[in-house]
């Protein structure tokens, strides 16, 4: 399967052809050129009448490269699409009006595109399945499962649900995480502010008086000669840990050392690996929901995880489930999994209730993380205003001490 990109880059093509049945359709696919986009059609059964290669504008190129649909207008998406099926509208029908009435470019042609693929005769789980940055392979596997079942609407409610927890969940992590950085990058910037403006105006004060500076100044005015002077080394400095950062994560061996440190990281860790495991419990359930292979479902888990060390695990149990195992024995193996999880797994495998377990489990994780965030604010503000009052503290005692000195002095 091509990526978003490649298939960005190449020509597209609106043919009119007709299937096996005699039926005349038109749609428009994406290939290297002309000869292959004939391959392409007849190798899906189909007779080609006419195609014609479509020019690209800028503007399709822009919307292209944007970014994908965001959470919050999938949910809605979702939640719309189950409405109108339920309703008995057609499939085609509740796209093409979902299509005109939302506000969303991306949605649009996301959704445009699906049709065309669906006039082309693709069923909606694989027209879906031609954009993977805008509809995820858990939505695509779930579709297709609500097709085979029947039941589309109630798996596309599911998958809003899904989706919403998920993106909560999220948020709230990445707003613990956010808060002390903020609070650094404000202590690092006032703290650069007293050592390049305000340390060397005193610092020409105390030459001039001949001032005898304190241990604590000169150490000051040492820090603060070295921004001036070497200011191009302490950007370095901080330029090189994001490079070396950037090398790291571009390979798998990188990202699993760097996602198995995350979970060992004081404080923080623990947190994290809670909403791994909420994330992971939540993705399975919706699949075992929608009656997908358990082999998929944990292929389709390692891809939505994000996480190398934990998509790893996922891997390692495929693997020894293919060779007879339940699901429960690779994952109490691993070692990476709590005893609560791996209780419920096993309690979901001997009741049949896979997902009405997992969906438990998650929402106890989730549960423990929103606590965790609470008393991890409730820890990290003070600490952080001590650390940032301890080190402005310095610095104004740096430069306050020696004018007591010199106070002295001149009394005298």
């Amino acid at each position: 399967m091509i990526s978003e990109l490649e298939q960005m880059l190449m020509p597209s093509f609106v043919y009119e052809a007709v299937n096996k049945k005699g039926k005349s359709i038109r749609g428009m696919l994406w290939a290297q050129n002309k000869q292959k986009a004939i391959l392409e059609l007849r190798n899906g059964g189909l007779m080609v009448k006419s195609l014609e290669e479509k020019q690209k504008s800028v503007l399709d190129l822009e919307i292209r490269l944007g970014s994908s649909i965001s959470k919050k207008e999938f949910v809605v998406f979702c939640r719309q699409f189950a409405t109108l099926i339920r309703s008995g509208i057609q499939i085609d029908q509740a796209l093409r009006l979902l299509a005109n009435q939302t506000k969303s470019r991306l949605m649009k042609r996301a959704l445009s595109e699906v049709l065309d693929h669906l006039r082309a005769g693709l069923q909606l789980s694989d027209a879906l399945a031609k954009r993977p940055k805008d509809f995820p392979s858990m939505f695509v596997n779930m579709v297709a499962s609500g097709e085979v079942g029947g039941n589309l609407d109630d798996i596309l409610d599911h998958m809003a649900n899904h989706y919403e927890k998920d993106s909560k969940s999220i948020a709230k992590v990445r707003s613990a995480l956010t808060y002390p950085c903020i609070v650094l990058v404000i202590a690092a910037g006032v703290v650069v502010f007293l050592l390049r403006s305000i340390v060397p105006t005193f610092e020409e004060l105390f030459a001039e008086q001949g001032a005898d500076l304190p241990v604590i100044t000169k150490s000051v005015v040492a820090v603060s000669n070295i921004l001036g002077t070497y200011w191009y080394g302490v950007l370095a400095l901080l330029i090189v840990p994001v490079v070396l950062f950037r090398a790291v994560i571009a390979t798998k061996t990188g990202r699993y050392w760097l996602d198995s440190l995350k979970y060992r990281i004081p404080l923080f860790g623990s947190l994290l690996k809670k909403s791994t495991l909420a994330r992971m419990a939540r993705t399975m359930s919706a699949l075992f929901y929608g009656g997908i292979p358990i082999t998929q479902i944990l292929s389709v888990s390692e891809k939505v995880v994000q996480n190398e060390a934990a998509a790893r695990v996922l891997q390692r149990t495929k693997e020894k489930m293919m060779q007879g195992k339940q699901m429960s024995e690779p994952f109490r193996e691993s070692g990476f999994f709590p005893d609560l999880f791996n209780q419920v797994v096993q309690v979901g495998e001997e009741t049949g209730q896979m997902d009405v377990m997992l969906s438990k489990v998650a929402d106890y994780y989730e549960s423990d993380v929103e606590r965790a965030i609470e008393q991890i604010k409730t820890l990290i503000e003070p600490a952080m205003m001590m650390v940032l009052t301890a080190v402005v503290g310095v610095i104004v005692a740096a430069i306050i001490t020696p004018m007591f000195s010199l106070y002295e002095q001149i009394i005298k």
